[in-house]
């Protein structure tokens, strides 16, 4: 059935969630006992109850992990054998590619074209991807003299805590999911209170698929307590950790206060498109900008929600953009033509509103939007905002917003244009527009950037790299690279005797 014969209404009317955790293969409730209101931020609807995770189910779900790894059940399964389970656990997400879908507009408000279309395939996708590298990934003999053999292996870390934030939910679990089960870890995932509810799902599909008891366990709650308990815990041997860079800093804290974990931040971003004078579309320019500034809401961290633009062309830049701000107007995220939803709770709606008051009191012009919409639905709705003669020195071209608020800066000259992209604490996504080779790479060399997109804004793939400088984090997700975060070097140095 297609999507737009899907009566998604009706189906969530028919909606019964489990909020328990998953534990050693088994849904169970926590120690405590305590609960609270999973809130769609479609309408304000209660969904259900979500168990509150604390210290002692965290310890709980790391025991079983320990237990698991210890005992070898996955990680002493050959690369062939893993690679079979993974691969029938991204089946699996595809199979359920409704149900899915469903719970992630219903839980974070996003559309459900897109949680469609995007979101499940792209998890199953990075499952599967991991799942075929696992027996493509060769390890080293080093360089050594005739009477040495130095053998460089990687060997799964242990006990991986994830922690993941909620606007993205499924994609981002499964960039940590991917590589630390095809590498041979145990992993315990900790989901935003704010999203939990496909993590929950997504750990009974892996079991479906064969996947060990003990291997992935999800623990839903509250930062401050079981994401808190999990980056201390003395058993967890690393942390993938997606989300603010205020909690990111707490990470690293936490690493220190314990065994000194590994800790792997993916955090914030302010990322600046650099439109010059000479690309010959400018047109393209702005669908592009509109397009990747209002998808999701604009809640993505990588977001381009600066776009710095040469002042001969800015006006009409500007124009552009307005015109495409009506293509985004926020309607019901259950109708499948709806392309803008609804911000995560309450709590975005009223930071959002109030980075959009302090553009105003900054000085910024409001180019259109700037208000709350459909207040009546009881959802969290905001229109998609432009404001230009933005300095860098305010705060909604310094700080991350996570809403569907684009600033529009002036420039001069190009290396006017390096400066202000550069001059930002995050360094996640950059974007260059120039039909001039020479300035492409050259303005691409000068920002400092996990990624730089040319005449293009957030084309991707599951076989790059995802990941900042500065304090958009360290480490990287996607591609074989993120093996790195999972694995440790061990070298084994045989001597050969002569004969």
């Amino acid at each position: 059935m297609s999507n737009t014969q899907i009566d998604w209404h009706q189906r969530a009317a028919a909606l019964q969630i489990d909020g328990r955790p998953v534990i050693a293969g088994k849904r169970c409730d926590t120690v405590q006992g305590q609960r609270f209101d999973c809130i769609s931020p479609i309408d304000g609807r209660k969904l259900g109850e979500v168990s509150r995770g604390q210290a002692e189910d965290v310890d709980l779900a790391v025991r079983a992990a320990r237990a698991a790894f210890d005992d070898c059940r996955w990680s002493g399964r050959a690369p062939a054998q893993r690679k079979r389970v993974l691969l029938d656990f991204a089946a699996r997400i595809l199979a359920a590619q409704e149900e899915l879908a469903l719970l992630e507009t219903l839980d974070m408000g996003k559309p459900i074209q897109y949680s469609m279309a995007v979101d499940v395939p792209a998890t199953a996708r990075c499952i599967a991807w991991y799942a075929e590298a696992i027996d493509k990934v060769y390890d080293e003999i080093a360089p050594t003299a005739a009477n040495a053999l130095a053998l460089i292996q990687r060997e799964p870390m242990g006990v991986i805590g994830a922690i993941v934030p909620w606007n993205y939910p499924m994609i981002m679990a499964s960039w940590k999911l991917g590589p630390a089960l095809a590498a041979g870890n145990s992993v315990v995932l900790k989901p935003s209170e704010k999203s939990p509810l496909t993590a929950l799902r997504l750990a009974e599909l892996a079991l479906e698929a064969g996947l060990p008891e003990g291997v992935f366990n999800v623990v839903p709650g509250f930062g401050h307590e079981a994401g808190e308990a999990l980056a201390l815990h003395p058993d967890v041997d690393a942390i993938g950790f997606t989300g603010s860079t205020r909690v990111g800093r707490k990470m690293l804290e936490y690493a220190g206060r314990s065994n000194l974990k590994r800790v792997y931040n993916e955090l914030g971003g302010k990322s600046a498109v650099l439109v010059f004078p000479d690309f010959d579309d400018l047109g393209r320019a702005a669908r592009t900008v509109a397009g990747s500034m209002f998808f999701n809401q604009g809640e993505s961290c990588n977001a381009p929600s600066r776009v710095l633009v040469h002042e001969s062309i800015a006006d009409e830049f500007v124009l552009l953009v307005k015109a495409e701000a009506p293509n985004y107007r926020p309607a019901d995220p259950l109708d499948p033509s709806t392309v803008m939803g609804a911000l995560v709770d309450e709590g975005q709606l009223r930071t959002v509103m109030g980075y959009i008051a302090s553009g105003h009191e900054g000085g910024a012009s409001a180019v259109t939007g700037g208000n709350q919409a459909r207040a009546d639905s009881g959802g969290y709705f905001v229109e998609p905002t432009v404001f230009d003669h933005v300095d860098n020195s305010m705060r909604i071209a310094r700080e991350e917003i996570f809403g569907p608020v684009l600033s529009v800066l002036r420039f001069e000259t190009e290396a006017e244009a390096i400066a202000l992209a550069n001059d930002s604490p995050y360094g996640l996504q950059a974007s260059v527009w120039s039909s001039h080779i020479d300035r492409a790479h050259r303005v691409a060399r000068a920002l400092r950037a996990g990624t730089v997109h040319v005449n293009q804004y957030d084309e991707d793939d599951i076989t790059v790299p995802f990941g900042g400088f500065k304090q958009s984090g360290n480490g990287r997700d996607k591609s074989l690279h993120a093996f790195d975060k999972y694995t440790e070097l061990k070298t084994t140095w045989l001597r050969i005797n002569s004969a």
